[in-house]
Order: C-alpha cells, then sequence, then structure tokens
C-alpha cells in the first residue's frame, strides 16, 4: 500500500474513533488514540464493594468469631459433609456452629463437593478459611426478622476428585461420627462405576463405599467405628435408600462380605426431613451489605427463620448429636411419616395450588399470589377447606403450622417464582394434591372445587395454545408460559387431547375426560372419583368459550 492508500486507512480509523469516543474533529491518529486511553480511564466504572473490601477471614473477624475460628481448627473433626451447597451451608453447618457455641457437640466438619461442578466453591471456601456468614431474614409473628451470623465450622475442604487420597485418609479419623449430605434427588440414585481404589469415583454413593471400605480397613471391621449417616436429600427413606445404593456398589466391587455385614450393622443409615427455605447469595443486595460491612463475602448465604429437621431415632442419639439440648426445632421421631404428610399436603400442597391456578391468571411468585386480592384469598380457602380436613393428625398442630407456612410464603425477601415450583407439576400434584382430593371425596362425597381447578388448571399448562405448533402455552392474561416437564408425560397429553369440534365446548370437555382416564400418566382412573371429572371439564369448557 502506497503512502497516500496509508494515509487514507489512517484518517478511516481516526474518523471511526472520533464518531465512537465523541472526540474533537482535530488532531493526529496518535493524538485521538491518547485521548482514547484517556477517556477509557475517566470512563471506567469505580470500583465495587466486592473489590475494595478485604475477603472474609480470621483478619476480619470480631474477638467471639476469631476464638471460635480459632477453636474449629483445634478441635477433631467428627462430620464428613457432602455437598459445599447453599443448603447444607445454611442448615446442618449452622446448627452445628450453634452447637459448637454452647460447647455441646465440640467438633468441625470436613466439607467435600459431590460433583466435579463444586469445585469453584469449595476453592472459595479454602480462600476464606472456611468461613462465611448466613444471614436469616423473614417474618416471625409478622414482624420483619433480621439476623447475622458468621459460621466457623468447617475446618477442612478436600476435593475429591484432585485430592482423592486426603479424602480416603478422612476416613481414618478415630473421631469421625457422622456423614451428612445433600447432593439432590438424584445424587443417591445408583450409577454404575468400576472399581479403582486410587481413582475417585464419580457418583456420591459410590465415594462413600470406597470411603466407608477404607474405614473398614483401617479399624479392622471395628463395630465401634460405625458411622452415623444423615441424608437430607428430598426423598423418602433416604436413609435406606442410600444404604441400598452403598451395597450395590459393594455387590459389583465384589468387596467383602464381612465389609457389607459391618456396613449393615454397625452403620446408621437414618431416614430424615428437612425443611427450610434457603435463598442462596442476595446477588441484586450484595454490594450494599458488604459496604454496611466493612468485608466481602462471595459465600454469603441467607434464608428464611423457618427450620425444622425430623430425624427417624431414637432420642439417645442427642447424647451425641445434642441439637435439641441447644435448643434447636430438631425432632428425635420413631416415624416420619406424620412429619412428611403435613410438610408435603400443606407447604408443598398449597404451593403447587398456587402455581397452577396462578401461572393461568397471570401470577408470578408466591408473594404476590397469597396477598392478591382476588386470588390470595381462595388459595386460603383452599388450604383450610379442602387440603386440611383430609389430613389425620392433631387439629390445633395442623393450624399452626398452617398459619406459619403462610407466614413463610409472605416473606418479603424471598421471590419464589410459581414457575419454578411448577416445574415436573405432573408428578408433584399427584404426590401433593390428590391424596387432599381423595380426602375431601371420602369425607364428604362432593369435589373440591378449588383441588379439581388446581388439576383442570395443570392440565391446561401442558398443552399448546390451539392451532400452534409452538410448545408454549399462555395463561389467561395472555402471558406466554413454558411447561417444564417430563417430555413422555408432556406428549402423552398432547396426543390425548383433541380439538373442540362443537362451539358449544364439549369437545375440550371430552378431551379433559380422556386425559383424567390415562391410568399410565396418574396411576389410577381419575374419572372413577366421583364428580371429579365433571369438575375438571368444566373449567374446559368455561376456557373454550371464553378463547372464542
Amino acid at each position: 500500500m502506497g503512502r497516500a492508500g496509508r494515509s487514507s486507512a489512517r484518517s478511516r480509523v481516526a474518523w471511526r474513533y472520533r464518531a465512537r469516543y465523541r472526540l474533537p474533529k482535530r488532531g493526529t491518529l496518535f493524538q485521538i488514540r491518547f485521548r482514547i486511553s484517556r477517556r477509557k480511564c475517566e470512563m471506567k466504572p469505580e470500583a465495587t464493594a466486592s473489590e475494595t473490601l478485604p475477603l472474609i477471614g480470621p483478619d476480619i473477624l470480631q474477638p467471639d468469631g476469631l476464638a471460635r475460628f480459632r477453636r474449629s481448627g483445634e478441635l477433631p473433626v467428627k462430620v464428613l459433609q457432602f455437598g459445599e451447597g447453599n443448603f447444607l451451608r445454611g442448615f446442618a453447618d449452622w446448627m452445628l456452629e450453634t452447637c459448637n457455641r454452647k460447647q455441646l457437640f465440640n467438633g468441625a466438619v470436613a466439607v467435600t463437593q459431590p460433583r466435579p461442578s463444586g469445585k469453584t466453591k469449595l476453592d472459595q471456601l479454602k480462600a476464606q478459611n472456611g468461613i462465611y456468614t448466613l444471614l436469616v431474614r423473614g417474618l416471625r409473628e409478622g414482624q420483619r426478622l433480621e439476623e447475622k451470623e458468621t459460621v466457623t465450622v468447617l475446618s477442612r475442604m478436600i476435593d475429591p476428585y484432585g485430592e482423592w487420597e486426603s479424602f480416603l485418609e478422612l476416613a481414618e479419623g478415630p473421631e469421625l461420627e457422622f456423614v451428612i449430605s445433600n447432593t439432590t434427588e438424584a445424587g443417591i440414585a445408583y450409577r454404575h462405576s468400576e472399581w479403582n481404589p486410587r481413582e475417585p469415583v464419580s457418583s456420591f454413593p459410590g465415594k462413600l463405599t470406597a470411603f466407608l471400605y477404607r474405614r473398614f480397613e483401617r479399624f479392622s471391621g471395628d463395630p465401634g467405628k460405625g458411622l452415623i449417616h444423615l441424608p437430607c436429600e428430598l426423598i423418602e427413606q433416604n436413609g435406606d435408600r442410600l444404604l441400598e445404593t452403598v451395597l450395590r456398589h459393594a455387590d459389583d466391587w465384589r468387596l467383602p462380605d464381612a465389609f457389607k455385614s459391618w456396613v449393615r450393622e454397625s452403620n446408621r443409615f437414618l431416614n430424615t426431613l428437612v425443611d427450610r427455605i434457603v435463598t442462596g447469595f442476595p446477588a441484586e443486595e450484595a454490594e450494599g451489605l458488604f459496604s454496611e460491612w466493612g468485608y466481602a463475602d462471595p459465600l454469603l448465604v441467607t434464608s428464611e427463620p423457618y427450620y425444622l429437621w425430623a430425624i427417624q431415632a431414637g432420642r439417645e442419639l442427642e447424647e451425641r448429636l445434642p441439637l435439641e439440648t441447644a435448643g434447636l426445632n430438631v425432632r428425635w421421631v420413631d416415624d416420619l411419616t406424620p412429619f412428611r404428610m403435613r410438610k408435603v399436603r400443606i407447604l408443598n400442597g398449597t404451593h403447587t395450588l398456587m402455581a397452577t391456578i396462578g401461572l393461568m391468571n397471570g401470577l408470578r411468585e408466591v408473594r404476590e399470589a397469597l396477598e392478591h386480592p382476588a386470588w390470595g384469598p381462595k388459595f386460603i380457602q383452599g388450604l383450610f377447606d379442602e387440603i386440611l380436613p383430609g389430613i389425620p393428625l392433631d387439629r390445633g398442630e395442623l393450624l399452626a403450622y398452617a398459619n406459619e407456612t403462610l407466614e413463610r410464603f409472605r416473606n418479603p425477601y424471598i421471590r419464589h417464582r410459581l414457575a419454578d415450583i411448577a416445574m415436573n407439576g405432573i408428578a408433584k400434584w399427584k404426590v401433593r394434591l390428590l391424596p387432599s382430593v381423595k380426602a375431601y371425596i371420602g369425607a364428604t362425597g362432593k369435589t373440591p372445587p378449588i383441588l379439581a381447578e388446581s388439576l383442570a388448571s395443570m392440565i391446561r399448562l401442558c398443552l399448546p395454545e390451539p392451532h400452534s405448533e409452538s410448545d408454549d402455552n399462555q395463561s389467561q392474561k395472555g402471558t406466554p408460559l413454558q411447561t417444564r416437564d417430563d417430555p413422555l408425560l408432556l406428549d402423552l397429553i398432547r396426543k390425548t387431547w383433541q380439538s373442540p369440534t362443537t362451539g358449544d365446548g364439549d369437545g375440550a370437555k371430552d378431551s379433559a375426560r380422556r386425559i383424567l382416564a390415562l391410568t399410565e400418566l396418574w396411576g389410577e382412573d381419575l374419572t372413577e372419583l366421583p364428580g371429579l371429572a365433571d369438575k375438571v371439564s368444566g373449567h374446559f369448557a368455561k376456557w373454550e368459550k371464553s378463547s372464542r
């Protein structure tokens, strides 16, 4: 390129720079670039609190917090925790911290991540010396509550994928007593893996099996060195399920029969029920909170005030894990059934009731739905008139729990999306609301109208708009909704559906009845429940008429 060409090119570049950065029209390209550099410095946003404040750690702790941190480092590791996420840090770890403050437990926690994706958070825990902040916010007896605590109970963070041998060495600790886990509902599921003592196992139950085998070998099968397992995964009989999966791995790997007997007889896999909404990191408020506190905490976790941990075991374990003694809402029980029934039907059932009807009517969040002037009273009526009467438990306890649940739903610090609750709604509706429908019909001989509307709404949310090729549907307010459910079940419903051919809504009513009769969908024929099909199909006829 000649001199003229290069000059022309520089002019074009200079023109673009002037236009982009709003610079004066005169000046050489060098001068323009200098001005751009200065302008970028001027345009650079101010540093955030996260960037300028010190990271939470021993140096910024108050004297009492520093003393607890130093003491945690000296305490024996009594708990192995599978799960570095928000829930356990806002639930079990906080409880253990409470016990240690009262010098009742006197043990520390070693935490490990069940999946490779958890390494980032585990590394952050290491950078913070295991220290993080818990912010408890919500309503208590109608009054706003906000409590901030520093948790220091985590003394070791071990990545099983990069530190496999260090992870297994934890099994040799004579003071180790408990294993706590929260690896999601799928975490306990069996996944085949090959046995190689020198390589990490991918699944949580596989890791636990290898861990227990190391402990079995180290202590020569000593019955007194078995562990107490407290799975917090939200599945029924979670302890029994975990034991089954561990033994299946032991069979796969042809581990000795003596080991399998030790697992069954010397370890205790307890069924538990956990109940607390842990909302995690408050991204929109974090910078303001950090500025107020004078330090940054990327692992800040927030939760509601309410919590319950019901553990199916004798109260003699309180001597080893003194949670009740510390004043915590922990129950050692012979049977979890009443606690599970109460939670599933009242809390989860009302959630699903609000999600199905709410989404059909343009509502988006739990608090919004409960406080809506028209729909809120209807949801409350459905809870007290149609759900509670069918629960065979103490009426006074049910009323207290129901009112406490509504207060939790009104928590101004929690934005719980109805669309998230509605995910996998078919399975949820069967477990959470169908038993209440049956109980109501059995007691009154009538169909519960609000629960029937919920069922109709749930089915409608699974259907695409008529004459639409999209999988999206729309609420009655015309807002597009995306149904997230088992594709096979959605396909079954949509194939069974028939577009109405008559003007009086009979086509929609017939289609609704056929869907209710799908035993492969519901596990039974719902048209056999007196009056239910009439109520549900009536809603479809009404919606069909209003859409014309």
